[in-house]
């Protein structure tokens, strides 16, 4: 039974951590949190991610005091008074669109880095399921903050993802027009967007990440070698001194002071592209204001969403919609299709090491192809392109099932 001081000045260090257990939280999860040594820069991706979402929410804070979801009103506020009238609010919507641009490249590479080092296996099934359900809600978010500038590109491309929901065939329209709260895009469906955007989805979002970061906690950080590491006979050599023949660090401040270098690195990359790349993240069709009456010669998505509206856009209708849904799902599925026993890397495992580029070097064609119009050859490449996606999964679990252990 903890023992009070009664007579502990307020506020004070020992006052916090008799009623919150501080000092024991700060040994848990950061002095006694011990890391591999041998990691390199990517593992800072995490980092990366937990700052530029920092950077959107502070950022995204300034723009709603000025922004008006309203369809008379939204385009004006965000290319008008926010570009024009409020001081430095174009920084902050620079800010804001190249965070929601970049966040998705630093997740992307992310995702890559768990895949190729096999981070997802040997009892760290949950780190990777976490992280994927991260990527949905990130997902829902970039879509419905996408609609708030209410431009031709966010009207039209609003329109084409949520007739996704009428199921093909099924034809379920009163469950589309639920969702806009209308027949067509309009006040309802902006508001009911603007309430998504501002409030719930930072809401699960910030509710996952704590559930990320507990996974991580349990198993363990993964390691670049993917070798067994006994963290306690680590830790302990570390705690003695034996610092050099320790295969471990301290989360705080040893490895704190790699992610803080990466870091650096990525916010002198990160001010550079918005103060004078920023045009990459806005669509120049978005600067025209939304019209239900005129649609755009050719309608797509924000480049991140770009190698999944490929997959929807060659097949007719309905194969068009399961090879869509296929897509979305088979990344949570990863650990379970990975029949390998190996948790090692990826040139450790030749047959793997061939799939992973593959997957690569396909899903980044299927983006140069979802931005281009489907005619002609550009039709042809992103229809084998697509079909080439959902081989290469249904190939994995038979190229993993007869791996040595190593």
């Amino acid at each position: 039974m903890a023992h009070f001081d009664h007579n502990a000045k307020p506020f004070s260090e020992k006052w916090l951590d008799e009623r919150l257990a501080v000092k024991t939280l700060r040994r848990v999860l950061a002095e006694e949190y011990w890391i591999p040594k041998d990691i390199n820069f990517l593992w800072a991706m995490g980092m990366i991610l937990a700052v530029t979402f920092g950077l959107l929410t502070i950022s995204g804070i300034f723009l709603l005091m000025y922004y008006k979801p309203d369809v008379a009103l939204a385009f004006d506020s965000v290319n008008y008074t926010i570009m024009q009238e409020v001081g430095y609010g174009w920084l902050f919507r620079h800010i804001h669109g190249v965070a929601a641009s970049v966040v998705f490249l630093i997740i992307y590479i992310h995702m890559f880095t768990g895949i190729y080092y096999g981070s997802y296996k040997q009892g760290r099934e949950m780190i990777w399921i976490s992280g994927m359900l991260l990527f949905v809600t990130f997902s829902a978010e970039a879509f419905s903050g996408y609609m708030l500038p209410w431009g031709q590109m966010s009207y039209w491309a609003g329109m084409v993802i949520t007739n996704l929901f009428s199921a093909g065939s099924l034809e379920l329209n009163a469950v589309v027009e639920w969702i806009r709260g209308d027949y067509v895009p309009g006040d309802a469906y902006l508001t009911r967007f603007f309430m998504l955007h501002v409030l719930l989805l930072p809401l699960v979002i910030i509710g996952i990440i704590v559930l990320h970061f507990g996974t991580l906690r349990i198993p363990h950080v993964n390691n670049q070698e993917g070798a067994e590491i006994d963290f306690d006979e680590e830790a302990k050599k570390y705690l003695a001194g034996n610092t050099q023949e320790a295969k471990v660090i301290r989360f705080q401040w040893d490895f704190l002071s790699k992610d803080f270098m990466v870091l650096g690195f990525f916010l002198i990359l990160f001010f550079y592209l918005t103060f004078y790349h920023f045009a990459f993240a806005m669509d120049p069709v978005n600067f025209d204001p939304a019209d239900g009456l005129k649609t755009p010669a050719h309608i797509y998505p924000e480049w991140y969403f770009l190698w999944s509206y490929e997959i929807l856009r060659p097949f007719p209708k309905d194969p068009g919609l399961i090879a869509f849904a296929f897509s979305q799902v088979i990344f949570v599925l990863l650990p379970f299709l990975d029949r390998s026993p190996n948790a090692v890397p990826a040139h450790k495992r030749p047959m793997f090491f061939i799939w992973f580029w593959l997957l690569l070097i396909d899903m980044i064609l299927l983006t140069f192809m979802g931005k281009l119009p489907p005619e002609g050859m550009f039709s042809t490449i992103g229809l084998w392109s697509a079909i080439a996606f959902i081989v290469l999964w249904i190939a994995l679990p038979f190229i993993t099932k007869n791996e040595k252990k190593i």
